[in-house]
């Protein structure tokens, strides 16, 4: 025999995730808070050219690189806009400055 999911469940059910997304979200940025930041000197960030500051780039060695380009508009980038750090894709583990660079630097889509 099957049994039935009443009306008033599902909407219990519903309204219950709709309460729960917010918590979620807050959750997310706090992990986000409590990340260690990246050593430069780390082994994947230097072979990845990493740099706190996007001006620093040598430009002589990164032929590619443009002043616009910073961690926080790029693709990689996990925290929200204007946050001052944020996880990275590239860099698991680890926050990178919204000011940072690297040689993976992708446009994060509009």
């Amino acid at each position: 025999m099957q049994d039935k999911i009443s009306r008033r469940t599902m909407i219990q059910a519903g309204l219950l995730t709709a309460m729960a997304i917010p918590g979620l979200r807050q959750m997310r940025s706090a992990y986000a808070d409590t990340l260690p930041p990246l050593d430069p000197a780390d082994p994947t960030a230097k072979a990845l050219g990493f740099v706190n500051d996007t001006t620093k780039v040598n430009d002589a060695a990164n032929p590619t690189h443009k002043a616009t380009q910073k961690c926080g508009v790029c693709a990689q980038f996990q925290g929200k806009p204007g946050d001052a750090r944020g996880g990275c894709n590239i860099f698991v583990g680890h926050s990178v400055p919204q000011g940072g660079w690297c040689k993976v630097w992708a446009q994060k889509p509009s």
